[in-house]
């Protein structure tokens, strides 16, 4: 018997304690749930104990980082500590060909390191395709959020190279901004001069940013584990998998279906993570802002993802000249600074494609401002959001499928579309819960801001006993919608 719940004992530590390759830690499970309770029940008793806080979170974020990637969590430290010493060399040093090599140091080993993991097997692949030689590949696992932490720690040195920033003096609080659980394994990817000051401030929960947080943490979980996760398994996926093995009709409902999960999936892990670091005491910035509301490519990107998009406005475009060397350069700026985002959300061509579609798009938009007029009306306004939204959804198709022929399977199944009322009914009909959801998930994404507001407003004035009511219903909806495994986000692959 002893032995019994020795083993027992034993089994449930490595469970908890212990990576697991096939069920890594998430904000979307159960275990999470148990870990920050349990974190933050300590974390509110060291609030005004400043460097305990520190090490406490620091020692949280890393475990949190180990639980999501094992052994990898030595690449973020490595990362953390080049880029700190690296930078207050950076900010004594007066010679501009030193200050160079230093830069130049840190933009090799981080994405060197990157270039390993996440790119390896992509130019053997490329270069065996190209010479038909028979190289082997690499079994190299990616560490999840390495793309997003490494612009993190870039972002810090390019502005102390640039003189934009003076360098952390303390290594933990560095390592503090590098390790922050809440985003850093899939962003908002965060500038240290907004984040390392308030790291120094007294910490002070409000009722107002304590309800906000409890608002958009509840808003997240419905978004990824009710939504984009249930629509995925349910439907998406399947159609993605054997595309002519379904109707026209259900391959472009795919391409919607996708459109929203993608969307309730990122926005939903990004409203998590702000409202799980404004619980304690930290603002991160917000990441989107109902995107398919966009009237134009060059809008959407003011609103997807906007922690990257501003990242790569900063720090790759305004590098390769912005727009100060002309027109004819600025198209080829905004071109490659897309190609080069699509590369980094993955090493595959598929993903290049994605990134030359956007490219050639802002470039066009670019071209056309101040060429054409166009009237600013209601009935315009609606026609540039469907065209906008439709381009998106349509280059999704390559960001999604596992190749270029599913893809191509999934365009041609589509134009061969024809009306076919019947057929449409027994289909919505067949999946009517999937429909419902994608609706629902349609409808809050284009809600008036003020209703939302209003929504929230009506959220702060309940009872804290409400709150906690309408957080376990959250809960227990998750839970008896989810598939048989937790679904990771999206942008953990990258």
């Amino acid at each position: 018997m002893n032995l019994l719940n020795f083993s027992l004992t034993a089994d449930f530590l490595k469970d908890w304690y212990l990576y697991q390759p096939k069920s890594p830690l998430l904000f979307n499970s159960g275990l999470f749930l148990v870990f920050f309770l349990v974190f933050y029940t300590i974390y509110i008793q060291l609030l005004d104990n400043k460097k305990l806080r520190i090490i406490y979170v620091v020692a949280f974020s890393i475990f949190f980082y180990y639980k999501s990637s094992g052994i990898y969590f030595w690449i973020l430290i490595f990362s953390t500590f080049v880029d700190y010493y690296l930078s207050l060399f950076l900010a004594k040093e007066e010679n501009s060909l030193k200050r160079k090599l230093l830069l130049l140091i840190s933009l090799v080993s981080n994405l060197g390191m990157l270039a390993y993991f996440k790119y390896t097997n992509f130019f053997i692949t490329n270069i065996n395709a190209v010479t038909g030689s028979t190289l082997s590949l690499y079994d190299i696992v990616l560490p999840v959020g390495i793309s997003f932490y490494t612009f993190q720690t870039l972002s810090y040195t390019i502005d102390v190279y640039r003189k934009e920033l003076e360098p952390t003096k303390k290594f933990f609080d560095f390592l503090f901004f590098v390790s922050f659980f809440p985003q850093l394994v899939a962003g908002p990817i965060v500038r240290a001069k907004d984040f390392i000051p308030q790291i120094s401030q007294k910490l002070k929960l409000t009722n107002a940013q304590f309800n906000y947080a409890f608002f958009i943490i509840i808003g997240g979980l419905i978004k990824k584990a009710v939504i984009s996760d249930y629509i995925s398994v349910n439907f998406v996926d399947r159609i993605f998998d054997t595309p002519n093995a379904y109707t026209p009709f259900e391959n472009l409902m795919a391409m919607y279906g996708y459109a929203i999960q993608i969307y309730c999936d990122f926005s939903g892990y990004s409203d998590i993570a702000i409202g799980l670091a404004l619980l304690l005491g930290f603002t991160l910035p917000v990441n989107f802002r109902t995107p398919y509301q966009s009237r134009s490519i060059t809008e959407f990107w003011k609103r997807w993802h906007i922690s990257l998009s501003t990242w790569l406005k900063d720090y790759l475009y305004i590098s390769l000249g912005g727009n100060r060397k002309g027109k004819w350069r600025t198209y080829r700026n905004l071109f490659l600074t897309m190609l080069l985002g699509g590369l980094w959300h993955g090493a595959s061509w598929k993903f290049v494609l994605w990134g030359m579609f956007h490219g050639i798009a802002l470039a066009v938009e670019r071209f056309f401002k101040g060429l054409i007029k166009i009237p600013n009306t209601k009935f315009i306004r609606l026609i540039q959001i469907v065209l906008t939204f439709h381009f998106v959804s349509f280059a999704w198709l390559f960001f999604r499928a596992k190749d270029f022929a599913t893809a191509n399977k999934i365009i041609t199944n589509i134009i061969n579309l024809q009306f076919d009322f019947e057929q449409f009914k027994t289909i919505l009909v067949s999946y009517q819960n999937v429909f419902l959801l994608l609706l629902f998930g349609f409808v809050w994404h284009f809600i008036p801001k003020k209703l939302e507001n209003g929504m929230f407003s009506i959220f702060s004035k309940t009872h804290f006993v409400f709150k906690a009511i309408v957080l376990a219903l959250v809960f227990w909806i998750v839970y008896a919608t989810q598939s048989a495994e937790t679904q990771a986000f999206i942008y953990f692959q990258f």
